[in-house]
């Protein structure tokens, strides 16, 4: 699983049957650190338009083509409207790649304010965190770069405008694809590890499941020392190597999703035949790359963006969660120290009682206690009376009873903070798009945790306190299909779980929450039909699946009738109760239960 060389060479070759030729119709910026590109198609490749999707997140450097729009910031940002000045209708006349590098040029033909024809280059490299896309003149100086580093963060490169640009030397790496036979015999055995890892740490732009379906290929073990190898081995080796080299050099691919257990695991620009013909794998092969990428990355790099977009909300929910938590803790233990209250509340009593027994000036007086029937030795300050002490007793035992009071309800409160924080904890952990975060924003706001003008700009209020715009939520809970048809929906955040729980279900229908743990609630919609007990276990995975039990093998989930889940008056979202339920422990694999999306 790796944005290598390969799939890069892969990419190119269809930018080019795509692309070249083509006007870049518009240019926008829809993150930070990515960019979308229209481009009309030339005629003679079809006409029509392609977008091209280019990001350089850190952790999720991607390339593909797209017929899929994305929303746009109200304001470009400047590398955005920089690009837009020189290439805008700007004509494709070149895609390529250096070597095996991981590294996209895009040639651009265009007129300047002159009326004269100019050339410009925009470059993507895949670099993981060096990732960048930069934007190139004639000369090849740089223009711009949607990531500026300077020389503080990397001694080796700069990459600002006005600098020359120049690819990133691959320490110590053959070109794969111009590499005689004779080096490769010879530097392969060099190295003192795995045949795999020789082959990827000696060749520019080879990741370790190519590598490893080099070796296959060869009918090598991939973990064999290279040192190790029997001279037929590596010729072997090579033929394979070479082979691959030749179809990537011709441009004979064949993009191949591999699936295991039904889940995408590994993917590849040829074909993976390693995988081929396992008892728990499968393959789909694809006509282009691009739609590869899509449907392996689509997933991820939304997760990608949402966490980087809640990153804030997540700092905020931690803080305060710590913070009520440590307060938690310091109550409980004060409320340890009011335990003491009985023992005072008895020697007044007993002082009361038989106080006139003491000694003048006496420092303390044995009784015995009536309610156990045991000795006591009760303390006296010898400069007040009997009754003065019992007094002093009664007082502390008073204070104490008042302080653990006042101790019971703030723990009350603060438990049920800790509660709810931890609820909108889990409901950023199920985000999937930015609408989701919506809800969550706004319970943020409206318990508090939020104030001020940081909470006016939540809530979409200017500096005059004014709406500027409508900011409801668009978010939905997730509904499923049980394999026996019933509908089960899933709240998303605590105003959902609301929803669904009080509006949306009827009175019989069934309702799941893990049992203790911040979750989703799970609504099992029944028509008024009999649910047979696969659907009754499916509804309970989803409430597994979407709690804070998550990552365990089994977590128990308590089930009811609707009509039986009620909310205490001025409750916080998401917090219900009820007495009568059913119980069953389930695991957390939901991937045989249908998404309706």
């Amino acid at each position: 699983m790796a944005f290598d060389g390969i799939t890069v060479a892969n990419i190119v070759r269809d930018l080019k049957t795509e692309l070249l030729g083509g006007r870049i119709y518009k240019i926008a910026q829809t993150e930070k650190d990515e960019l979308l590109i229209t481009v009309r198609k030339a005629v003679e490749n079809g006409g029509g338009q392609r977008r091209l999707f280019m990001s350089s997140d850190a952790s999720l450097p991607l390339v593909y083509m797209t017929d899929e729009n994305k929303q746009s910031p109200m304001v470009a940002p400047n590398f955005c409207m920089l690009l837009r000045k020189h290439i805008q209708n700007g004509k494709i006349i070149g895609v390529h790649q250096p070597g095996l590098e991981r590294i996209i040029r895009i040639e651009i033909e265009h007129l300047d304010e002159m009326g004269d024809l100019r050339h410009k280059t925009l470059l993507m490299e895949l670099m993981g965190k060096y990732s960048n896309i930069i934007f190139v003149d004639e000369d090849n100086k740089i223009i711009d770069s949607i990531k500026h580093i300077p020389s503080s963060v990397s001694s080796v490169r700069e990459v600002l405008p006005g600098r020359d640009y120049f690819v990133p030397e691959t320490q110590n790496k053959f070109d794969p694809l111009s590499v005689s036979k004779g080096d490769f015999m010879s530097v392969i055995p060099s190295r003192g590890q795995a045949a795999f890892k020789a082959l990827y740490g000696s060749f520019t732009g080879l990741s370790p499941i190519i590598s490893q379906e080099i070796c296959f290929r060869a009918g090598i073990d991939s973990d064999k020392s290279a040192i190790a190898l029997e001279s037929d081995e590596l010729s072997k080796l090579w033929t394979s190597f070479d082979g691959l080299m030749s179809d990537v050099k011709e441009g004979r691919f064949l993009p191949e999703l591999i699936y295991i257990n039904e889940k995408p695991k590994e993917y590849a620009a040829v074909p993976l035949t390693m995988y081929h013909g396992g008892d728990d794998s499968e393959y789909k092969e694809y006509d282009e790359i691009s739609s590869l990428l899509l449907d392996f990355y689509a997933e991820k790099n939304t997760v990608t963006r949402i966490r980087q977009k809640s990153s804030d909300l997540r700092k905020l929910v931690a803080t305060a969660l710590e913070r009520n938590v440590r307060t938690l803790d310091l109550q409980t233990n004060q409320l340890k120290d009011t335990e003491k209250k009985d023992k005072y509340r008895i020697y007044g009593e007993l002082l009361t009682v038989y106080g006139y027994g003491a000694e003048p000036d006496a420092k303390s007086i044995t009784v015995n206690d009536y309610n156990t029937g045991k000795d006591v030795t009760i303390p006296l300050d010898p400069t007040m009376t009997i009754a003065q002490n019992a007094k002093k007793y009664f007082d502390r035992y008073t204070k104490l009873k008042r302080t653990a009071e006042a101790l019971e309800t703030q723990m009350q409160e603060v438990s049920q903070t800790v509660s709810h924080l931890e609820s909108i904890a889990a409901s950023l952990d199920i985000a999937r798009q930015e609408d989701d975060l919506t809800d969550i924003r706004r319970e943020l706001v409206e318990g508090g945790y939020i104030k001020g003008s940081a909470a006016d700009r939540l809530n979409g209020k200017g500096k005059n306190g004014k709406n500027n715009r409508n900011q409801k939520s668009k978010s939905k809970p997730f509904h499923y299909i049980s394999s026996d048809g019933f509908h089960i929906y899933v709240g998303k955040n605590n105003y959902q779980n609301d929803e669904l729980t009080f509006k949306m279900a009827n009175g019989g229908d069934w309702w799941f929450h893990a049992k203790g743990i911040p979750g989703s609630h799970v609504v099992l919609i029944t028509e008024g039909k009999e649910v047979p007990d696969r659907t009754f276990e499916e509804a309970a995975s989803l409430a597994a699946y979407y709690s804070k039990g998550k990552e365990q093998d089994k977590v128990e989930i308590d089930y009811l009738r609707r009509k039986d889940v009620k909310k205490p008056g001025g409750a916080k979202p998401g917090f219900v109760v009820y007495y009568t339920n059913y119980s069953m422990v389930i695991g957390t694999d939901i991937s045989g239960i249908k998404e309706i999306v």
